[in-house]
């Protein structure tokens, strides 16, 4: 029997992490953690494209500070850095006031209506960043979410030949050696895809599948997308072109992040902006409360309507009209008929 791949009873907040969720780069526990100098760091990340430019070299600007952290590795500089370590150092990074509670009780918003109940309705929280997964995970916020997106490293790399060798125990101490995956302000929108057609939750699905609208697990519809500024300018387009919601926060005390989501929001790239505060009493937790329970209002309309439009009323009297009464019974009345009860049913 032919039937939809998923219910679409879902919302999902899709959170930005660094200047979003945190006040300072996810990265800064880490550089305490090897007295690195954090501005020397990201001053020498900065101009990386450009020196190899006039060496003659190309590089991508968003693999630059994950190239750069490898070579402090090699250096030295950063010994036995580890993706151990690293979520080590995620469980020191500092979240706004709010969080990570502000997940916690937003998942309870869809359970306020019977009617929410009723059409098991759930939230679920997603985070995608060009930061580091592993700090991520070690973080205070990963026990909230559903699904995280980030960069990663490989520690103690494959030697050529490994093919044509045994199952071997690596006993070399693990230490970041090469990059596994790079997200960057681009490839986020393939993040959104991945949670839109569920590939995320289904290996299944190919995320460059034909997938229908009606098919697929979390539609645009039913996503809010949170972030910082203007680098997330590609996913707040695509969210918003598919029918989503797109928030922008900035941090109270930098006026210029204000003046930034002023603008976007001017423009059209976001739908409403606050700041970074996610405490019950802020005007970023109101909006985001008003639009949750806005989005479950519509699940609801939109399942319900969808079942009345599927499922054919049952058989019924109909009520006669006195004239309709008096009809009958002066055609009972004429000779050769008799008089009697007539029922009249719907098909």
């Amino acid at each position: 029997m032919a039937k939809t791949l998923f219910t679409q009873n879902i919302i999902a907040c899709i959170w930005d992490f660094d200047k979003t969720l945190i006040p300072e780069y996810m990265q800064s526990p880490l550089f305490r953690r090897y007295g690195v100098d954090e501005a020397v760091f990201w001053n020498e990340c900065n101009n990386l494209v450009s020196h190899y430019q006039r060496r003659g070299y190309q590089l991508s600007s968003e693999i630059a500070y994950l190239n750069h952290l490898l070579t402090y590795v090699l250096a030295g500089r950063m010994p036995k850095l580890s993706n151990k370590v690293l979520r080590e150092c995620g469980a020191e990074i500092q979240f706004y006031p709010g969080l990570p509670d502000f997940f916690r009780t937003a998942q309870s918003y869809v359970a306020k209506k019977e009617a929410y109940r009723k059409h098991d309705i759930r939230l679920e929280h997603y985070i995608v960043s060009t930061g580091l997964a592993e700090m991520v995970r070690g973080s205070k916020i990963a026990p909230f979410v559903d699904g995280i997106w980030g960069c990663g490293f490989v520690e103690n790399p494959l030697q050529p030949g490994f093919l044509e060798q045994g199952n071997l125990e690596i006993e070399a101490e693990a230490e970041l050696a090469q990059i596994g995956l790079v997200i960057d302000n681009t490839t986020k929108t393939r993040a959104l895809f991945e949670i839109n057609k569920g590939t995320n939750k289904d290996p299944a699905l190919d995320v460059n599948a034909n997938i229908a609208p009606e098919d697929r697990r979390i539609p645009f519809q039913n996503m809010i997308y949170i972030a910082d500024g203007p680098s997330d300018v590609p996913s707040f387009s695509v969210t918003k072109k598919g029918g989503g919601l797109a928030y922008g926060v900035y941090n109270p005390a930098r006026p210029d992040e204000f003046a930034q989501n002023d603008r976007l929001r001017s423009s059209g790239r976001i739908d409403h902006y606050g700041p970074a505060d996610y405490r019950p009493e802020s005007s970023t937790a109101l909006w985001l409360r008003l639009q949750i329970h806005s989005l479950c209002d519509r699940i609801v309309a939109d399942r319900e309507s969808a079942v009345a439009a599927r499922v054919a009323r049952p058989p019924r009297h109909l009520n006669l009209t006195p004239e309709e009464v008096a009809a009958q019974r002066a055609a009972a009345a004429k000779p050769g008929q008799t008089a009697g009860h007539q029922d009249t049913f719907l098909e």
